[in-house]
């Protein structure tokens, strides 16, 4: 199961001087259920809400792994984050990779990014890695503070390239977006990949304190049914979206995206511009009762970050791009992190080249309204240990979803779940038993993809 494969696989002509721009905009553990247009009746996303509106919606988008580094690898790469054994978590990129940033860089487009990397140390930073700007990526996962100067004493969690140049009170979510609109103001007569990978909704949860305020006066206002909190194994798992301070970072988000569309809009690249949405993995709402930072809620979704079940690996998807996409509308194609890679190269026609090893699948005919196969079965895997298994109390395990059934192999300790997630949602109704063959298939094929990727189970 390993391919070479040519990016350039769909018939679309684009004219040199018409390449699209392309916004790829990350956000850091927003949950699938974070999003008003997803069902959240607490945190405000009218801009997120607009996007999808304007362009499709996707009902079964992934990322590749249930924590950030293996997840980022995979958007950069292409490639499922097993296929690195470097980190215990796997998924530190090796420089040799070709990142998409490269790949565009090579055609003559401007490439900028701002925020969250933690894929490498010095020396492997964006910078080394197919970026011409580079604001704010460093190896650390997050900053210290939300507010400037954003780093602790010892500026071990400093983020470099906004100690210069901002000031007291500044909002590190509003200062990477102010640094992504000048550089589209800087290269709106040339095309420009611009990836800004926010480092909120992570902890530490701090927001603006009149956004925490309006936040409050809502959750005031709505009646909470249930238990607060649910036992998932070691593990509690929060139920209500109750964190007046978390809805202040999800609606700074909000606004970051509308100020970008905004700055579009006024320099009239809208049209020739695609947006990705999307989050690295799911909300940060299941952790063992000895840690806090349970955030938000992903119901009706199982667990959340960390985790193997729907809240941690499912994501918000909207991608726009003006008269190529059909506005407000919705798909229930299957996409994860990979394949937003060939997909991205795809829709700007770039010349054709192979990759190696790409475990992504070019979801652009959906995109573009044509007819599309069904996506070949989607594969996770995440070994915990240490402090990792004490925080979030999950298992280790690896994952099959054929598009219809998700298998579970928690091979730890042996046990197998099965479960039908386009009708069960939640994962509330393991039919292991009630479909030993569809179990044994998938189990088999699962079987061949850890061998594909070198991961020994015992």
């Amino acid at each position: 199961m390993i391919f070479a494969i040519s990016i350039l696989a769909l018939p679309i002509t684009v004219n040199a001087q018409d390449k699209p721009n392309v916004v790829f905009f990350l956000v850091d553990d927003l949950g699938w259920a974070d999003i008003a247009s997803n069902g959240s009746k607490i945190y405000q996303t009218p801009n997120i809400d607009a996007l999808a509106a304007e362009g499709m919606s996707f009902k079964r988008a992934y990322a590749a792994h249930p924590l950030c580094i293996g997840s980022r690898f995979a958007l950069m790469t292409g490639k499922y984050p097993a296929r690195i054994k470097k980190s215990k978590q796997f998924g530190t990129m090796p420089p040799k990779e070709q990142t998409m940033a490269e790949a565009f860089k090579a055609q003559g487009y401007s490439t900028f990014f701002a925020g969250k990397w933690h894929l490498g140390k010095e020396g492997a930073y964006p910078q080394n890695q197919g970026f011409d700007v580079n604001v704010g990526g460093h190896d650390k996962g997050a900053p210290a503070h939300y507010f400037y100067p954003y780093g602790d004493n010892d500026n071990d969690k400093k983020v470099p390239g906004l100690d210069l140049v901002d000031k007291p009170g500044d909002y590190l979510t509003d200062s990477l977006t102010d640094k992504a609109n000048a550089f589209i103001r800087e290269n709106k007569d040339k095309p420009f990949f611009l990836y800004l990978s926010h480092y909120a909704v992570h902890v530490p949860i701090e927001s603006k304190e009149v956004d925490k305020k309006q936040a409050q006066q809502r959750i005031d206002k709505h009646e909470f049914t249930g238990p607060a909190y649910k036992e998932l194994g070691p593990a509690k798992q929060k139920m209500h979206q109750d964190n007046a301070t978390y809805a202040g970072m999800v609606k700074s988000i909000d606004d970051s995206l509308g100020n970008i569309v905004k700055q579009l809009d006024a320099l009239n690249l809208s049209d020739n511009t695609i947006i990705v949405f999307t989050s690295d993995n799911g909300g940060e709402s299941t952790k063992t009762t000895a840690y806090g930072g349970k955030a938000t809620s992903n119901l009706p979704l199982k667990a959340g970050k960390c985790w193997l079940y729907e809240g941690g690996i499912r994501v918000p998807l909207v991608v726009k791009w003006p008269s190529k996409i059909a506005p407000n509308s919705t798909s229930t194609h299957s996409v994860t992190g990979p394949d937003h890679y060939p997909t991205l190269l795809n829709l700007a026609a770039l010349p054709e080249q192979t990759l190696e090893q790409i475990d992504g699948r070019s979801y652009a005919d959906t995109l573009l309204s044509k007819s599309q196969t069904a996506r070949s079965p989607m594969f996770w895997h995440f070994k915990t240990q240490g402090h990792l298994a004490r925080v979030c109390g999950t298992p280790s395990g690896t994952v099959i979803n054929d598009g219809i059934y998700k298998l579970i192999n928690w091979y730890d300790s042996g046990k197998i779940e099965l479960y039908n997630v386009n009708k069960d949602i939640g994962e509330t109704n393991n039919i292991v038993k009630t479909k030993p063959q569809v179990a044994k298939q998938l189990l088999r094929k699962l079987k061949t993809w850890q061998n594909d990727m070198g991961i020994a189970i015992k």
